[in-house]
């Protein structure tokens, strides 16, 4: 058994095809077949359910996948490390974000750390800030910026409070809130909204903040990220409530100030183990120099 045979199985179990998996790791098919046959063989169970349609993981392949990943963590750790010893900064690094953050540049963050630390490879993901914490707490990311409600503590996981935002109501230019100086949240439980999707941290910041009116509203539209909610608010179709520093950057669009509107609060989490050199440095650029206990 060795690193490059679990490579394999690694990308044959993500991409659901041997031929992808192939191309990933930019070898021929046949012989990245090859090699996954001989470690079955080695292990003596089959990893994969392979018909003329789809491949899947067989019981004993759901078993040797997590081993796998952690193996191929810890290689790149090890090479990551030897680097740090050596006085350079290797391997990877991989940060999560909601798609609106403001108490963070993230782009220019990134910029500097990469002409700093050329030789590391970044990746970027986006998810609701319950996911970026439940990745960050099973080690897939080293941090993740979230936004959320002022009462959420991430569990397992290193924190720090970075900003709190006040919400404004974002309506179309030609909407009767549109002239307004100030709004009460009262009133705004007469419009139809544009929404995350319900039980997401971002929903919730907004629903709590009219119950604690004892208000309810109609949110007729639930979508997944801003990219497509203020299309929706800028063709009439409801109105959206998004944090302020935010809301001022989207074009053909007016916001309204909320009062006793909802807070939103941008969190920092970050991952409980020992962080690789990569995502230390990152931790370094943002400010972050001691790590406090979990919570």
């Amino acid at each position: 058994m060795d690193l490059q045979q679990m490579r394999y199985v690694v990308a044959v179990a993500e991409t659901a095809s041997f031929t992808r998996a192939a191309e990933r790791c930019h070898v021929v098919q046949s012989a990245l077949s090859h090699q996954v046959a001989r470690l079955e063989k080695e292990l003596g169970a089959r990893l994969f359910e392979r018909n003329s349609r789809r491949v899947r993981l067989t019981t004993a392949g759901e078993a040797f996948l997590p081993a796998a990943r952690r193996a191929l963590e810890a290689a790149e750790r090890a090479r990551a490390d030897v680097a740090e010893a050596t006085g350079e900064i290797r391997g990877k690094l991989v940060v999560g974000s909601i798609p609106a953050v403001a108490a963070v540049d993230l782009p220019a963050v990134l910029q500097d750390y990469r002409l700093r630390y050329s030789q590391v490879r970044i990746s970027l993901r986006a998810g609701s800030s319950e996911q970026l914490v439940e990745r960050v707490r099973d080690g897939q990311l080293d941090a993740a910026l979230l936004g959320v409600q002022p009462g959420f503590l991430p569990q397992g996981v290193h924190d720090r409070e970075l900003a709190r935002t006040q919400h404004v109501a974002v309506v179309a230019p030609d909407h009767p809130l549109a002239t307004r100086h100030e709004v009460d949240i009262s009133l705004l439980a007469e419009q139809v909204f544009v929404d995350f999707a319900d039980g997401s941290a971002a929903r919730a910041q907004s629903d709590q903040a009219f119950a604690a009116v004892g208000l309810r509203r109609e949110v007729a539209f639930e979508v997944s990220g801003v990219e497509l909610m203020a299309p929706m608010v800028r063709h009439g179709l409801g109105i959206a409530l998004l944090p302020a520093t935010f809301a001022a950057e989207l074009h053909g669009l007016r916001t309204v100030p909320v009062t006793n509107g909802p807070v939103r609060v941008e969190r920092l989490v970050w991952s409980r183990f020992p962080p690789s050199p990569a995502a230390s440095a990152f931790l370094t650029l943002l400010g972050i120099g001691i790590q406090p206990s979990a919570t």
